[in-house]
Order: C-alpha cells, then structure tokens, then sequence
C-alpha cells in the first residue's frame, strides 16, 4: 500500500489567485482543498489537517496571518507547512512572514513555476522529516 498523497490546502479569497496556485501545483501528486476567506481556511485546517497551506495574507474574517499563527500554536498540526502569498509588499512580507511562522512567503504577483517549485520542495522536505520519525 502507497503512503497517501499530501493534502494541500489554497487559501486565497480571489477565484483566479486558487485557480492559478492550482495550476502551478497541478504536476505535483498531491490532493487539493480550497478555501475563500480566512474561516473557511481555519475550519478546514481543523477538519482536514493539510499537510500544506497555501495562504493569502489579506483575507475576510481572518488574515492568512492569523492562520499561520494558530497553526503554529496547535502541536498536532507542526509538520504543516505554511507558504504565504501577499500583495502587501516585499518588504513588510519578509518582516512579518517568518515572524508568524510561515516556511515560505512570496509576493504578488508571483510566478507559477516559482510557486510549484516551493510547495514540491516544502512536502519534500516534510516527507523526509517524517521519515526521519520511522528511523531507529
């Protein structure tokens, strides 16, 4: 039996943002779920636990911010991986990114490859945290 595939989660209250981050994802093997404001975001992350959360920063309801933030308080969900998309400039995103934990950031407008490459190198980097568990 395979080990199931990673679960992503898309968190962005623009359609054309979700549909162009699944894009960029679209060649990895993983499972994706997707959320339009910053509650739906948080109560799937509860429900689901993805292994990965791609965030908006600036969302109804609740920040992509503040998502992080709770994801990093909740022990169960530390293996999850957190990349942050914001349009709120580079600078402010480099400042405040690594403050709330995120592992990744990148700025608005960002380039899809780019993107696809960060999430396949997070769930790879996690696959083989995970697996360093299962060594004796």
């Amino acid at each position: 039996m395979s080990d199931p595939r990673p679960l992503v989660l898309l968190a962005d209250d623009d359609l054309e943002i979700r549909k162009l981050v699944r894009r960029a994802i679209s060649g990895l093997d993983v499972d994706v779920l997707e959320a339009e404001d910053g509650e739906e975001a948080l109560e799937t992350v509860i429900v689901e636990a993805p292994d990965l959360v791609v965030l908006d920063v600036m969302m109804p309801t609740l920040t992509g911010w503040e998502i992080c933030k709770y994801i990093r308080s909740k022990p169960h969900l530390a293996d999850t991986k957190v990349v942050m998309l914001t349009a709120v400039g580079k600078t402010v995103n480099e400042l405040t990114s690594p403050l709330y934990g995120a592992d990744a950031y990148l700025d608005k407008p960002f380039d899809l490859q780019e993107l696809g490459e960060v999430v396949k190198r997070l769930l790879e980097e996690q696959a083989a945290e995970q697996g360093d568990d299962d060594v004796d």
